[in-house]
């Protein structure tokens, strides 16, 4: 079996939430850092902004991440597409089972 074509849409679609997901965990430390940030602080007009940040890191990169994402699928499964059109494709091995 050679896939000589993916779809575009599908491909992005799978690389927005892989992005995604690893935004999750980014915004997560991020956060976790913040938190300890904020407890280390001695001045208290600091300390309030280190949970805020963490807080928007892990709304915020996440969607941020899986837009990076779609686009970036989308070029790679578009660029797959021209090349794979002039060398023939990736052959895959597939057992039915």
């Amino acid at each position: 079996m050679i896939v000589k074509k993916v779809g575009v849409v599908s491909v992005a679609k799978i690389y927005a939430e892989i992005s995604a997901s690893v935004g999750v965990l980014i915004g997560l430390g991020f956060a976790l850092a913040s938190m300890v940030g904020a407890g280390l602080a001695e001045n208290s007009e600091i300390s309030m902004f280190g949970p805020m940040l963490g807080v928007g890191a892990v709304i915020v990169l996440p969607i941020f991440y899986g837009c990076m994402g779609f686009v970036g699928g989308a070029i790679g499964a578009a660029l797959y597409n021209v090349f794979a059109a002039m060398v023939g494709g990736v052959q895959i091995d597939v057992e039915q089972g």
